[in-house]
């Protein structure tokens, strides 16, 4: 398998480094809410990246963080006036029941940034008595960028002049800031009182670990000084990933990951995600709106991993139309097969083209398109070749992570007042009266029924 690698800005084969288990580190999610589309689009993708490399044959260990412990979680824990555990542990259950919905594989570990605090006051133990990182007057500690020569290589940004100064500020001390902002930053932040009762204690004085900290001390306890691959957003790479190469290497040595892949932003209806603009979508939003986890997996997986990928609601309609027709063409093979059964086969037949486009920089649209013209050429083929297709469609299909829907048998009668309900709500959809029509979606969603928008009609269904 080939993929691009954000540090050299080429192709590059996977191969593990220890030659037997592929390892790698995903930046999870930050537990202060639920996740939404743009975020899952990073963890679907590399949940297809695994994937792929283990249809291939390739052993993995998957490790993915958990960050319970950062400005917002210590914010918006106190705002809903619970514990940080027990608000942390709520929004990460829902978290993996959005992931299992979705059909993501567990990660083999799955960290928490809290339980690794110990490891984390070592690692800043080591960057100061090495001279890279020092202590502030108020006890915070900071990394000191001008320490380590390869600071920027990862975002480029030594392409260009730099100033590496102490800067001991607001934007500094922050977990996050803006992308042009290059400033050492902070490893250890000290007590304050807006920390309520989060705070634990350190040879610096009471107070909490930074956020870029908690993935350096989670890789080095699991993964150790180098490994294969680092995943997250792009948004990460500056400054979170260029500081996490910059605290770990300087402490541990080794040269950290031999890898980058970093999943570009997701769009809805062509601009950026916003509360603002009623556009950002959880899965809870669009399964009330009657689409299913499939729908929307399929839909984060059609657009390359390197390009921005535009969601709209009408992008789902279509991508329940596709999954539809490959279950049809699935079930077509399967009644050809005439009982033959192909379990060990290791071709992947007319699938071929997709397999390959997926080893081909993970080119998960090649790889839907070649779904569907395989199934064209499958249509004459009969007995063990079918079985044999089959069994390649059916390795494809794991590798997307794509379960099929099941074929309804018998058609649902639909009570006249729903149907009623449903004519009401689609007239309002045509005369743009998009908060009635949401209104009244939402109203037959509860009612158990699903409302499915075409362009010239609509279906309904029970949820």
């Amino acid at each position: 398998m080939r993929l691009f690698d954000t540090l050299t800005r080429t192709e590059r084969d996977l191969r593990p480094i220890d030659g037997s288990t592929y390892r790698f580190y995903c930046c999870g999610p930050t537990v202060y809410g639920p996740a939404h589309i743009g975020n899952f689009r990073t963890f679907v993708l590399q949940d297809v990246l695994r994937r792929v490399l283990e249809t291939g044959g390739t052993r993995t260990l998957h490790v993915r963080n958990i960050t319970d412990v950062d400005d917002k979680t210590i914010r918006d824990s106190q705002k809903a006036g619970q514990s940080l555990t027990d608000f942390t542990r709520g929004w990460t259950e829902k978290f993996h029941a959005d992931c299992d919905k979705l059909g993501l594989l567990a990660p083999h570990i799955e960290p928490g940034a809290v339980e690794h605090i110990p490891q984390q006051i070592e690692m800043i133990r080591q960057l100061v008595e090495k001279g890279h990182a020092y202590a502030s007057d108020d006890g915070s500690v900071y990394f000191k960028i001008s320490s380590f020569p390869g600071y920027g290589r990862l975002s480029h940004l030594d392409e260009r002049e730099l100033d590496l100064g102490k800067t001991q500020n607001a934007r500094a001390n922050a977990d996050e800031y803006e992308k042009d902002s290059v400033s050492d930053f902070v490893l250890w932040k000290a007590r304050r009182p807006e920390d309520g009762d989060n705070f634990w204690a350190s040879p610096w004085g009471e107070g909490r670990p930074g956020w870029h900290l908690e993935c350096s001390a989670m890789i080095r306890e699991y993964l150790g000084e180098d490994f294969d691959l680092h995943s997250g957003g792009v948004d990460l790479v500056f400054p979170h990933h260029e500081n996490e190469i910059a605290q770990s290497v300087c402490s541990c040595g080794g040269h950290f990951a031999a890898h980058w892949f970093h999943i570009t932003h997701l769009l809805v209806d062509g601009g950026k995600m916003s509360k603002s603009l009623g556009n950002l979508y959880t899965l809870e939003d669009l399964e009330k709106r009657g689409h299913s986890a499939m729908e929307v997996r399929y839909v984060l997986i059609g657009g390359h991993y390197r390009k921005q990928l535009n969601f709209t609601l009408d992008s789902l309609t279509a991508a329940r139309e596709a999954l539809a027709k490959l279950a049809k063409g699935a079930r077509h093979l399967a009644s050809k097969c005439g009982g033959e059964v192909v379990l060990d086969s290791v071709s992947f037949g007319p699938f071929q083209a997709a397999w390959d486009s997926l080893n081909d920089d993970l080119n998960t649209p090649a790889a839907l398109g070649g779904l569907f013209t395989g199934l064209r050429e499958t249509s004459q083929l009969t007995g063990r070749d079918a079985a044999a297709a089959l069994a390649g469609l059916n390795r494809v299909l794991r590798a997307l992570g794509l379960s099929l829907p099941e074929e309804k048998d018998e058609a649902v009668e639909i009570p006249e007042h729903i149907r009623a309900l449903a004519e009401t709500r689609w007239q309002a959809r045509l005369s743009k009266n998009w908060a009635e029509s949401d209104r009244l979606r939402a109203e037959l969603t509860e009612l158990g029924w699903l409302m499915k928008d075409g362009k010239e009609s609509y279906e309904l269904s029970q949820a």
